[in-house]
């Protein structure tokens, strides 16, 4: 028999962008704008933004069918998000994790607060890895809505 090994993990990440809240819950619930900084050039990318609505991310990753898939749990419009998620790679399930994000007013722009708390099933990920890559979407996210200030 196979030994399992889950891991739990939690990590929370703080950025500032020169944008109001409004604009940058806007970016997660569009779903044009969200596949650009979220999903990445070469991946599938369905956003149904609605409380029980689904979000699902289809790429590649080290020659790995990958799988994103979101449920939003709470929505509330320019200063929450909560959803639950899973990550899987060639059909074997990775992770299973929930991640709430918070906007606030800070001066002219918004303070965002990203939390997320993970299970890491069977060293498919690691807690680093997650981290990393939700710290690169976010800086994305702040690419993105550079680009829209300064052609707006």
């Amino acid at each position: 028999m196979t030994q399992s090994e889950t891991i739990h993990s939690t990590f929370t990440l703080e950025r500032h962008y020169a944008a109001p809240p409004a604009t940058v819950f806007s970016a997660w619930a569009d779903p044009g704008v969200k596949a650009r900084w979220y999903a990445g050039r070469d991946a599938e990318h369905e956003l149904d933004f609605r409380v029980g609505g689904r979000e699902r991310v289809r790429g590649r990753f080290d020659g790995k069918a990958l799988l994103f898939e979101v449920r939003y749990q709470d929505i509330v419009a320019g200063e929450r998000i909560v959803f639950s998620s899973t990550l899987s790679f060639d059909d074997t399930l990775s992770t299973v994790s929930i991640t709430t994000v918070e906007f606030a007013p800070e001066g002219d722009g918004t303070h965002l607060v990203l939390t997320e708390q993970g299970t890491y099933l069977d060293g498919h990920e690691q807690p680093a890895w997650r981290e990393q890559g939700t710290a690169t979407q976010l800086d994305s996210l702040a690419a993105e809505l550079d680009a829209a200030r300064t052609a707006g």
